[in-house]
């Protein structure tokens, strides 16, 4: 029988109300990726002394963010296994609650460390999220309409970034830090009531026994595989004992977790899936475009507002670019992999984001404002055609109910390569800014010259409080963009290399359909897909 001939899927009252269910997704998803791009605007505010921030260290920034992350990819994995066995709905739905207390908590810390266990509660809840996303919108629509459906859903991620930092440079003008983090309330409700009334369950006809040695395996070895890189890249030092412990830590339980799942009869994680080329080539490719931007995007905040003086709104609107090609193209990649394939527009992809680091590499401090717009079209235009295609062959070559799991290995790369990019630029940046500062802070105060050669942040708020600190401010940002071209070059060699992977792993025309990959234990489950 034909694919054409095959009857639908989706039970037709679900199907007449699809697009309103990929609305409503659409705002779980906005919340979660909004917190994130409106935290970048803040930093600058939260490491202002009281009473107009919290008086945040470059580290407490930093923990800020990695907090939230580490729970966050800790849990992706657990999350989309708790989807795809009691319900991908009651997962939303628990996530959506806890993030939103979680943003009211993070609304009125007290201190540095309160903001750093608050954020970490809303990684909890964004765990639960975003694998019950993906996972809905693969059980809603039609094979044919999936692509197409993906490609909104990763450009509302370009509409998130968008409305994120100009609505975080709105908060932080007119109001305090903590409204950043308030403004998430009011769209957890409404997406809530939406979701109780629109949102069908869905969950995996037979999901066979629990495997909890597995899927503690996987926590263990992703907390403690991001934990390692994360201290590495706060301390500049991968050698140093509290880095390399809890890498090795992770690694040998995340190597002990594939091995358990090669031997159980009930593995959490089918590991034969990776076996299947298209599978594991396109989860690298989300690991590597992630490992290079978000390295770059935790200074770039700094480069606008700090070297180039611009405020927190005015950074906000210079971040839109970037965000508007996502929203423009990421809906339309699918019409590009219909001409050229998924290897061709995703590989293109890859190169667009090369040339956008080419473009970081060759700014200065007096660079005309109008580059950046150009850089970030060019950006959001290169990842608008990698991560729905790169996302459609990661689903579609999964069986529908196991589409939490997939969501969930796709989201788990992701997130680990953004820590790695993090911390591995970010520990570049601050070596290469700290040996550039060297000679300049010879006149500074020793006991303070440790704290003024940090950052560039750490160097600005030392030159306020010294006489003859203003000498500092200009070797202070000739180092920082130094510092900046070298992690730029950095991500056009980790750019170049997704692109080739792109090139030679990923399909010439289209990804497998929908169902069991190659190797996949048990039967042919496809006839159990009614489940939505």
């Amino acid at each position: 029988m034909t694919t054409a001939a095959a009857p639908p899927r989706v039970p037709e009252a679900i199907h007449r109300r699809r697009w309103a269910i990929l609305g409503t997704l659409l705002l779980a998803l906005l919340v979660v990726v909004l917190d994130n791009s409106i935290l970048n605007v803040a930093m600058k505010t939260i490491a202002t002394p009281a009473p107009v921030g919290l008086g945040a260290t470059q580290s407490d920034l930093e923990w800020s963010i990695n907090s939230y992350t580490l729970v966050f990819a800790g849990l992706l994995f657990t999350s989309g296994l708790l989807g795809d066995r009691f319900g991908r709905k009651r997962a939303l739905l628990a996530g959506m609650v806890v993030f939103g207390a979680s943003s009211l908590l993070s609304a009125l810390a007290a201190s540095p460390g309160e903001l750093i266990g608050y954020r970490a509660l809303m990684g909890v809840g964004g765990a639960l999220v975003m694998p019950a996303t993906l996972a809905i919108i693969m059980n809603v629509f039609e094979r044919s309409e999936q692509p197409k459906a993906i490609g909104i859903w990763a450009g509302a991620v370009g509409l998130a970034i968008a409305i994120g930092p100009i609505t975080g440079g709105l908060l932080i003008e007119h109001f305090w830090w903590g409204s950043v983090f308030l403004v998430n309330v009011p769209i957890v409700v409404v997406a809530v009531i939406a979701m109780v009334i629109l949102v069908p369950e869905s969950k995996d006809p037979n999901p066979g026994r629990m495997d909890p040695v597995g899927v503690l395996l996987s926590i263990v070895g992703l907390v403690a595989l991001i934990y390692g890189i994360i201290k590495g890249g706060e301390l500049a030092d991968f050698t140093a004992v509290e880095a390399w412990a809890p890498t090795l830590v992770g690694v040998l339980a995340l190597v002990a977790f594939v091995l358990f799942e090669r031997r159980t009869a009930f593995p959490a994680l089918d590991v034969t899936w990776f076996r299947n080329r298209v599978f594991s080539a396109s989860v690298v490719v989300v690991g590597v475009v992630f490992f290079a931007l978000m390295g770059v995007s935790f200074f770039g905040v700094f480069y606008v507002q700090s070297v180039r003086g611009y405020s927190a709104l005015q950074a906000g609107v210079l971040m839109l670019p970037l965000a508007a090609a996502q929203l423009v193209f990421a809906p339309r990649a699918r019409l590009v992999v219909d001409r050229f394939g998924v290897a061709a527009t995703a590989a293109a992809g890859m190169l667009l984001v090369a040339l956008g680091f080419v473009g970081y590499a060759l700014l200065t401090a007096t660079t005309p404002i109008w580059v950046l717009v150009v850089i970030g079209l060019v950006m959001g235009a290169g990842m608008a055609h990698v991560m729905p295609p790169v996302t459609v062959a990661i689903m579609a070559s999964l069986p529908r109910e196991k589409a939490g799991a997939g969501s969930a290995v796709n989201n788990t790369f992701r997130q680990v390569g953004g820590s790695l990019g993090i911390a591995v630029l970010g520990a570049v940046l601050s070596t290469v800014y700290r040996d550039g500062m060297s000679d300049a802070l010879t006149h500074v105060p020793e006991g303070l010259r440790d704290k003024a050669g940090e950052s560039l942040e750490a160097t600005l708020a030392i030159a306020a409080r010294i006489p003859g600190g203003e000498a500092l401010i200009a070797p202070a940002n000739d180092s920082f963009v130094h510092a900046m071209h070298v992690v730029s070059v950095l991500s056009v060699g980790v750019s170049v290399i997704g692109a080739a992977a792109a090139w030679f792993l990923l399909p010439r025309r289209s990804a497998a359909p929908a169902g069991p990959v190659a190797g996949q234990r048990g039967q042919d489950r496809e006839s159990a897909a009614a489940d939505a």
